[in-house]
């Protein structure tokens, strides 16, 4: 490891974020007061048919104008960034997405730029972009938020063009998703059971790659299990972990794991559940607004990326940037309006 590359991208304060550039309207359409809600029935808690039922009867008990197509099984194949597209066409004055933040972050790449707010309904395990924006996890409140609530400005992060909301991660995470859907397949799907799939992936863990990190130009290079890359804030503060005020000052936090071995993977999983993790002990934290990651080994150069819980093949060097403004969230119309610094960015008042 590049102890000295270490010591430089240490810097004793955060960056200030970039001038904020509003998205473009769509202008050639005229909006309403609808909403459309897309709904990915594969993520919700109570199924498909019980999420369904559930938006209907409260949508219905308060009278909101609120259009409900159900994605899950679609006969025509019907894709959500379709779907999505064919909304916006028709007008919908807000298009949301009912799903966990998989289904947020689709949402989010086919309407960053338009102009056109994002809603949410979440239904997924964690829902963390959610949960950074106030959106409550219980339906009837997250079509409250819907029907009443205000738009505010957020950014967006990208890797190779690819839009993502939380986080990405390079090494053994995107195997750790592939054996977590086998975990839910045969156990249901939990928090719990996410917990204890990494345990499991960890534990038959072979050998780190040799990485270079390149934050703002500096470069940084290690032997790691994995690189790992937030934008949210919220989500690092429920793992205590730190630079959180890093994505709140408009940054990525990169965090690169220690060459540690199998049953030091291990110690790392149970100290991250546990709120453990130290910085410069359990792993160094990188910040900064461009990042590019790259594998050392040309022999071992992984395509796999894992972005907001989602395994993706994209050809490396991984080139991460931050689009400020880009998405229009609707959020609960009695909270502050975060700054769009990240999700869970600096707060004004409304």
């Amino acid at each position: 490891m590049d102890t000295s590359s270490a010591a430089r991208m240490r810097p004793g304060a955060c960056s200030p974020r970039d001038t904020v550039q509003a998205p473009p309207p769509l202008g050639h359409k005229e909006r309403t007061d609808r909403v459309c809600i897309l709904l990915n029935g594969a993520a919700g808690r109570a199924g498909p048919n019980g999420a369904a039922a559930a938006i209907r009867e409260h949508a219905a008990a308060g009278d909101a104008a609120i259009t409900l197509r159900d994605l899950t099984g679609d006969a025509g194949g019907t894709s959500l960034r379709e779907a999505c597209r064919t909304a916006a066409d028709e007008g919908f004055g807000v298009v949301a997405a009912a799903g966990g933040d998989g289904t947020a972050a689709a949402l989010a790449a086919c309407l960053a730029g338009t102009g056109v707010p994002m809603g949410l309904v979440p239904l997924g395990t964690f829902n963390y972009y959610a949960r950074a924006n106030g959106i409550p996890e219980d339906i009837g409140a997250a079509l409250e938020v819907l029907r009443a609530g205000q738009a505010a400005p957020r950014d967006a992060a990208y890797v190779n063009g690819h839009l993502f909301l939380n986080n990405a991660s390079v090494g053994i995470y995107p195997r750790i998703l592939a054996d977590r859907e086998a975990f839910y397949r045969r156990w249901g799907r939990s928090r719990l059971a996410a917990y204890w799939s990494v345990v499991r992936t960890v534990s038959g863990f072979r050998r780190s790659r040799r990485m270079k990190v390149t934050v703002d130009g500096r470069p940084y290079r290690a032997r790691t299990p994995l690189v790992f890359v937030a934008f949210n804030a919220f989500q690092l503060d429920a793992f205590g972990l730190a630079g959180a005020d890093c994505v709140r000052a408009g940054e990525f936090a990169v965090f690169v794991a220690p060459d540690c071995g199998r049953f030091g993977l291990i110690r790392f999983a149970a100290k991250l559940l546990l709120r453990g993790m130290r910085r410069g002990r359990d792993f160094e934290l990188l910040h900064g607004h461009r990042v590019e990651i790259d594998t050392v080994d040309p022999r071992h150069r992984d395509r796999r990326i894992a972005i907001d819980g989602e395994k993706v093949w994209l050809e490396p060097p991984f080139r991460f940037r931050i689009e400020r403004g880009a998405l229009i969230l609707v959020v609960p119309a009695d909270e502050t309006v975060a700054d769009p610094a990240g999700p869970t960015g600096g707060v004004r008042p409304a």
